[in-house]
């Protein structure tokens, strides 16, 4: 589990930064990510791909893309603040 997160973390230093994704789950502005990761899993079970933090109309948002047990792929936005599930939709 512990490898994981450090690879999901890897991926968020692409777009908002890694320390700038700790600074604001440290802050309380965002959850951390082993928190919303359950509540991801749970809704579709399968593999995270890819994950990214982004910032859009002044909130957060996860971008979260799991590739499920059939082989399809599946594109999540998460409230970041909230871990409210926005949007899931398969990808085409």
């Amino acid at each position: 589990m512990l490898i994981s997160l450090l690879l999901i973390y890897t991926t968020l230093a692409a777009d908002e930064g890694y320390e700038e994704a700790r600074r604001l789950s440290e802050s309380g502005d965002i959850l951390p990510l082993e928190e919303l990761l359950p509540a991801i899993r749970k809704a579709q079970p399968g593999r995270i791909l890819e994950l990214e933090l982004e910032r859009k109309r002044g909130r957060y948002l996860y971008e979260v893309e799991l590739l499920d047990e059939q082989g399809a792929v599946w594109e999540f936005k998460i409230d970041a603040l909230t871990g409210e599930i926005l949007q899931r939709e398969l990808e085409d």
